[in-house]
């Protein structure tokens, strides 16, 4: 079977192509492939083909074998489909989140809009850990606590992350734990995942709902310049439309009501081929 290697700032992913297959050969899939000791290694896996004119269709799968969104993994796939010349500079990702637009900006660079985001609750009530004094929570594709903090550097996102995660205040599904520091004007972030169960490099639905979060708090203007674990740059733009959109949906945890439409919230970021191969 032939693979292609691909990272998203860090965050890097099994990517297979062809025929639809089902969701359990896929979940068996990713836990093989993903596995760093005994097979190629990754975060997760992208299952990739040709849906139509201008049309790409993307399952993401995360290393424990459950289905997801991903951001990063989404630029990935869409990098993927335009180097190997299966679509223009601008087209659609069908995702588990609806069909997205994407726009390749430059080399190893892409554009996509974001899913509409379903919750939003700032300032989130909870029992927090000691050193947490605010957390926001937010569903831009996945469910994302986001967490304030000072001297992220020096943060145990392991530790705290492991121990917000399963936190009961975010459901029974938990949530990815984005920490957050507002340096000279750029948003450092650190994301610790739930599937991969550890700090990533970066998180696209992680970096949005930080961008997202100070934006509504007004802690950060739009467009909102964000630097992930990696070192690597990205940029969320987030129209006035779509800010008083969330702001009048916005509600306490569990609340499904939706922002505006994808399409108003875009991330922009690195994408990059790193090998591809063969494995029996």
């Amino acid at each position: 079977m032939k693979f292609w290697k691909m990272s998203g700032a860090g965050n890097d992913f099994v990517l297979i192509t062809g025929s639809p297959r089902r969701a359990a050969a896929l979940r068996a899939l990713a836990r093989r492939l993903c596995d760093r000791r005994l097979s190629v290694g990754a975060d997760g896996l992208l299952h990739v083909r040709r849906a139509g004119p201008g049309l790409m269709s993307l399952r993401y799968f995360n290393s424990d074998g459950s289905e997801a969104f991903c951001g990063n993994g989404s630029r990935c796939a869409a990098m993927w489909a335009f180097m190997n010349g299966l679509v223009p500079r601008r087209f659609r990702l069908a995702t588990i989140r609806g069909e997205l637009p994407v726009e390749i900006t430059g080399k190893e660079r892409a554009r996509m809009s974001m899913p509409a985001v379903r919750k939003v609750s700032l300032r989130h009530p909870g029992r927090w850990p000691a050193g947490v004094k605010e957390v926001h929570f937010l569903d831009t594709g996945v469910p994302h606590a986001v967490v304030p903090v000072k001297d992220l550097g020096r943060l145990d996102v392991r530790g705290l992350g492991s121990a917000l995660r399963r936190h009961r205040a975010f459901g029974r599904a938990g949530a990815n734990v984005d920490f957050v520091e507002n340096r000279n004007g750029r948003v450092l972030v650190r994301t610790y995942e739930r599937g991969v169960e550890d700090e990533t490099p970066a998180c696209g639905t992680g970096l949005t709902a930080a961008a997202v979060a100070l934006a509504l708090s007004g802690a950060a203007a739009s467009p909102v310049r964000l630097r992930s674990r990696g070192g690597d740059d990205f940029t969320v733009r987030l129209t006035p439309s779509d800010q008083g959109g969330i702001r009048r949906s916005r509600c306490r945890a569990h609340c499904d009501r939706p922002g505006r439409g994808a399409g108003d919230i875009s991330i922009e970021g690195p994408a990059r081929l790193v090998f591809e191969g063969e494995i029996g």
